[in-house]
């Protein structure tokens, strides 16, 4: 015991000097309120309810588990600003012309005579308007997608042509997909006790961020800029590094593809064999891989696993010995953006470049 009173004096020098030669110590997290009112300080004066959009966001990064920095939060609205201008069911200018239009061209692919399909419209529906003044009235998509519900529970032959087919597909102060929403929710336990469908959801602001928040960055993607998750969020997950794969993929084999990030057919085509791949297939003594494996690596084209795969490492182990030097990794997809809603040439390129310019201004004000 004399010896241990003897050394405590020598221990407590000696813990001053580490302390004071070690690191410095871990910062608290921020608080969940520090981080709200961050995120109202970057959102734009002109937004109503600041606080409840900041809340929500927030509860979104919480529920999937992601870091609110201020990079992924500037992301976010820079997204939110590009699709809706901060509005939880933004109006679509001609939305009724729009719909009608698609119902026709649904009518057509599916042979029902057009002159039965107006005069189903004209039909009286429970709020003692037409079906077609209903369309006509509606000014974003939440309330025409509704129309829709209605009009495909409610008529013959509303559940005949579009029966599973809503044709309102996107929605939100987002703008993500339903589909998505739906394949999302398998996967991961929706977050909020749901008053209706999760179509419902998200159309609305705290749905319509969670879904967005997760398509844009739930995902690990090994990109060194923003602008190539903007560019996945407008042309899907892994898009960007899909189409540089399909860049290496044609500077090797001398095919011309389109730099689209899709490296197989649709699922509804999947016994036919698309370009990307025969390009590769072309490639394969190149490569020392058969077809089997070739496809087989291709399926991985929506998952962080294919640079996991003997294709992805010996195609770019050949691109790069080719053009003595790395090739990208990612590049934005080169994608003509086609939808009843754009009535000018678009590209998946302009958008992200859009999304990315939003982006940097946040960053500045953020700084």
């Amino acid at each position: 015991m004399r010896r241990l009173h003897a050394l405590l004096p020598l221990l407590a020098a000696a813990s001053l000097v580490v302390s004071g030669c070690g690191t410095s110590p871990v910062p608290a997290p921020a608080r969940p309120e520090a981080i709200r009112s961050r995120i109202v300080q970057l959102l734009p004066p002109s937004v109503d309810d600041r606080s409840g959009w900041a809340l929500d966001i927030y509860a979104a990064f919480d529920a999937l588990r992601l870091e609110p920095s201020t990079a992924n939060v500037c992301a976010v609205l820079a997204v939110a600003e590009q699709e809706s201008t901060y509005h939880a069911d933004p109006a679509v200018p001609g939305l009724g012309r729009i719909a009608r239009e698609e119902i026709d061209r649904r009518a057509e692919r599916a042979g029902v005579p057009l002159a039965l399909v107006h005069a189903a419209l004209q039909l009286r529906s429970p709020d003692s308007r037409t079906w077609d003044e209903r369309i006509g009235a509606a000014r974003s998509e939440k309330e025409l997608s509704d129309v829709f519900e209605d009009f495909i529970a409610q008529v013959p032959l509303g559940q005949r042509l579009l029966e599973g087919y809503n044709p309102v597909r996107t929605g939100g102060p987002m703008q993500v997909s339903v589909e998505f929403a739906q394949a999302h929710v398998k996967a991961h336990p929706y977050p909020y006790r749901m008053a209706g469908s999760l179509r419902d959801e998200v159309f609305s602001r705290r749905g319509g961020l969670y879904f967005g928040i997760a398509h844009l960055l739930d995902y690990p993607a090994h990109y060194d800029r923003l602008v190539y998750r903007f560019a996945d969020f407008n042309a899907g997950q892994y898009a960007s590094r899909n189409a540089a794969f399909q860049s290496a993929v044609s500077a090797l084999s001398g095919v011309p593809l389109d730099f689209d990030g899709d490296l197989l057919p649709p699922a509804g085509d999947a016994a036919k064999t698309g370009s990307t791949e025969a390009a590769v297939r072309s490639l394969g003594t190149r490569l020392g891989l058969h077809d089997d494996e070739i496809h087989e690596a291709l399926q991985q084209q929506g998952r962080a696993s294919l640079e996991q795969t003997r294709l992805w490492a010996r195609l770019f182990e050949l691109a790069d010995a080719a053009a003595g030097r790395p090739v990208p990794r990612a590049i934005v997809p080169r994608i003509q953006l086609h939808s009843p809603k754009i009535t000018r040439a678009l590209t998946t390129e302009w958008f992200a470049r859009r999304v990315d310019e939003r982006y940097q201004r946040c960053e500045r004000k953020a700084a």
